[in-house]
């Protein structure tokens, strides 16, 4: 494979990584207020919520064939990188996070009800925003490894 693909192969990667689970960081602030839910027709939140339920196979499968073309192109040395399997390890992390913390907390926040206790949705939906932060300073500290490369040991 050409070297010259590896700059375009890297941006749809990247893409794509940051896009599986963005709808999880963003979901919680397009909830901060009740009349953002998925009876709203809110098209931000509908849309994250379609990339969230329904995207995530294609992202996933996009995901492994452009990291494969990724170590084709830059040869296997490369996963021999300190900085990269620390990176690797902390986007695991923030999968981990997503996708057995964050979406199971969203549901029951989409779902409720105009009856339900205004101040019991609004703590609910704070938390998850902070779990949000979480994730997004997670996604900081993997930009900083990818761009910065540091020497580790």
């Amino acid at each position: 494979m050409p070297a010259a693909v590896a700059p375009i192969l890297l941006v749809v990667h990247v893409v794509l990584a940051v896009s599986l689970f963005l709808p999880s960081i963003l979901l919680p602030f397009a909830l901060r207020t009740r009349r953002a839910t998925v009876d709203s027709g809110s098209p931000l939140v509908r849309g994250l919520l379609w990339m969230q339920s329904s995207g995530t196979v294609v992202i996933g499968l996009g995901l492994a064939l452009t990291g494969g073309g990724l170590i084709l192109a830059l040869g296997s040395a490369v996963l021999a990188q300190p900085w990269l399997l620390i990176a690797l390890t902390v986007y695991a992390l923030n999968l981990v996070i997503a996708f057995f913390i964050q979406r199971p907390n969203l549901r029951p926040l989409l779902g409720i009800r105009a009856g339900f206790d205004d101040r019991a949705w609004a703590a609910r939906a704070r938390r998850q925003r902070y779990v949000s932060y979480v994730m997004a300073g997670l996604v900081g500290t993997i930009g900083f490894l990818m761009s910065a490369k540091p020497e580790l040991w």
